[in-house]
This record gives C-alpha cells, sequence and structure tokens, in this order.
C-alpha cells in the first residue's frame, strides 16, 4: 500500500471550542494513525501567545492533551509538519520539541508522489487585502516579535482576544474578494517555485481549483475550516482527495 499523506489548517483549536478538539484527537486516532506525515498547514490554534505559555500555571488541560497524543503518534512513527498561520505566528521551538513537530517555512515546496507541491498557509496570497498585508509585515519581524514575546502573558492574552476581535469585525464588513486570495499572485508563486500544485488555506473555502498557466494545466487545492465539520487533503497512490467528516 502506497504512502498515505494528509494534510489539514484552520483548526482554530480554543478552549472554548471543545468539540473542535474532540474531534482533532478523534482525527489522530482514525486517520492519521493510518499515515506516513501529517502537514498542519496554519491556524492549529485560535491564537497562540508563545511557546512560554506551556509553562504557565495552571496548565491548559486541552493543550496538554493535545501536545501528549500528538508525541504519540510521533513517538509510533508519523512524520508531523506545522506552518504558522495568521492566529499562531508564534508557535516556537519548545512546542515542536514537545510534539515531536517540525516547523516548516511558509512557502515551502515538497516532492509529493511525482508532483512538485507548493505549500503555504494562505494569507500571503490575499495581497488585496493590503491593511492585512501591512500588519503581516509587520508582525513577522523579529523585533515585533521579541517585543510581543517580552510582555506578560496576561498581557498577551487581551492583545490576541482584541486582534480576534477587530479581525471578526473586518471580515464581516469587507467585500470576499478582498479577502480571498489574488489569482494573479497565485500564478506568480506557482511559477516563481516551478510547481504543478499548491496547497494551502486560510480562506476557508475548501475546493480544487484548475488554474490554467501558458498551455499548462496545474491544481490549487484550498483546505477548509474546522468551525462546524472537518476538512482534510488525503494522497495516496498519487490521487489527491478533498475529504469532509462531521465531528463525531
Amino acid at each position: 500500500m502506497s504512502a498515505l499523506t494528509l494534510f489539514i489548517s484552520d483548526l482554530h483549536l480554543d478552549q472554548n471550542r471543545p468539540d473542535s478538539t474532540r474531534a482533532f484527537l478523534n482525527f489522530l486516532d482514525s486517520h492519521a494513525s493510518r499515515a506516513q506525515s501529517l502537514y498542519i498547514l496554519g491556524d492549529f490554534f485560535d491564537t497562540w501567545i508563545g511557546d512560554d505559555y506551556l509553562r504557565h500555571e495552571p496548565k491548559d488541560a486541552a493543550i496538554e492533551e493535545i501536545l501528549t497524543r500528538l508525541k504519540q503518534c510521533t513517538d509510533n512513527g508519523l512524520k508531523l509538519y506545522f506552518m504558522h498561520g495568521n492566529r499562531d505566528f508564534l508557535l516556537g521551538n519548545e512546542f515542536m520539541q514537545r510534539t515531536g513537530g517540525k516547523l516548516l517555512c511558509d512557502p515551502t515546496v515538497i516532492q509529493l508522489g511525482s508532483q512538485p507541491t507548493l505549500l503555504m498557509h494562505g494569507d500571503s496570497l490575499c495581497t488585496q487585502d493590503t491593511e492585512y498585508m501591512n500588519f503581516r509585515a509587520e508582525s513577522r519581524s523579529p523585533e515585533w516579535i521579541q517585543d510581543q514575546l517580552s510582555k506578560p502573558i496576561s498581557q498577551r492574552i487581551a492583545f490576541a482576544k482584541h486582534l480576534r476581535n477587530v479581525s471578526m469585525k473586518k471580515n464581516s464588513q469587507t467585500a470576499e474578494n478582498i479577502l480571498d486570495v489574488d489569482y494573479q499572485e497565485v500564478i506568480n508563486v506557482m511559477e516563481k517555485h516551478g510547481v504543478t500544485q499548491l496547497i494551502h488555506g486560510h480562506t476557508h473555502r475548501p475546493k480544487i481549483h484548475t488554474i490554467s498557466i501558458g498551455t499548462e494545466s496545474k491544481k490549487r487545492y484550498v483546505l477548509g475550516d474546522w468551525d462546524n465539520h472537518a476538512w482534510y487533503l488525503s494522497h495516496q497512490c498519487e490521487t489527491l482527495q478533498l475529504l469532509r467528516f462531521d465531528y463525531p
């Protein structure tokens, strides 16, 4: 049997959403346990204020269980990869050590079967949202990150809630085409990296798109979020399938 590779994103795990956490733990048992590799392409958590939160008391029971279960999976041979999203870009080395995962750059090219494949979170493709793109550039700078991590945890939690509220309000007031990826940017990055297919999340619009670039036909696979049910992309025997399963 050919190796199974799974891709997920935008779970937005949060202590106020225990159903999503249960669904993910179920996914580890029912799907990831059969896989060779699992790629989590950003926004695994709804917010992440820094790895030092793992040492904060009292411990977050849900996060501890997630870390324990992920480490069990990697100890059993699962290759686990993470990519930063726009909500959890402060995930760092301590988290990777606790889970046995590896942090990937955004973007990253992998060889998926016979196809060179570009992996991204997807937020950098939304170039029409200039306000967000400016914030993204600022918040990924080492200076900004160091400044945030130097603040008390309580202050970081409050700031993360503020950013989430601002984002929700903005998304409700912004035209959908502004929040979606820019088609030309998709073409640009695929040509730049010389790939035949692109896998990303962020937009919460699961779909398989066919893209014509010159005389070539390429694919863009958009992962879905886990708000009401779970989405994942499965690769096995040179076949990619975008699949959904309901919460247990």
